[in-house]
């Protein structure tokens, strides 16, 4: 009998497939990257206020979008549209809280505050990253 309930457990056990795949965005890769801005500098001094946000080139796939909800909560987005291949429109626009994709072919619009969509058949919410604040310095990364 404890051969039997064993044997079904390990049938069981064996029988579930895992995958490590499962939910993971098929459009956008994985980049490693660690930059840091300074609010000191004009081109960071929106991030030194609440409600404002600072799109950040050259680092992420596309760039990244930082918004400022109160000192202490900053949120960091991929500026990739995540619903939608690499080509060269996909590259989110944003225009006060939204993201929007240039691309004719969808009308994917998310919220920099959330990452979740806003409007358009999109599955995928923002790809987040790591922001930290200490004192007049910025830490983004993956």
């Amino acid at each position: 009998m404890r051969k039997a309930a064993l044997l079904s457990i390990l049938c069981i056990l064996f029988s579930c497939s895992r995958s490590d795949d499962a939910g993971r965005n098929p459009f956008l890769i994985d980049v490693g990257f660690q930059a840091t801005i300074n609010t000191n500098l004009p081109l960071y001094s929106n991030l030194n206020f609440p409600g404002n946000f600072v799109v950040v080139p050259n680092i992420g796939i596309r760039g990244v979008v930082v918004y400022n909800l109160g000192n202490s909560q900053l949120f960091a987005y991929e500026l990739s549209d995540p619903n939608h291949p690499l080509t060269p429109c996909s590259t989110l626009t944003i225009q006060g809280i939204t993201a929007s994709c240039p691309c004719t072919d969808d009308i994917n619009e998310y919220s920099i505050i959330t990452g979740q969509p806003t409007s358009g058949g999109g599955i995928y919410g923002l790809k987040a990253y790591r922001a930290s604040r200490n004192g007049n310095i910025i830490t983004i990364s993956n």
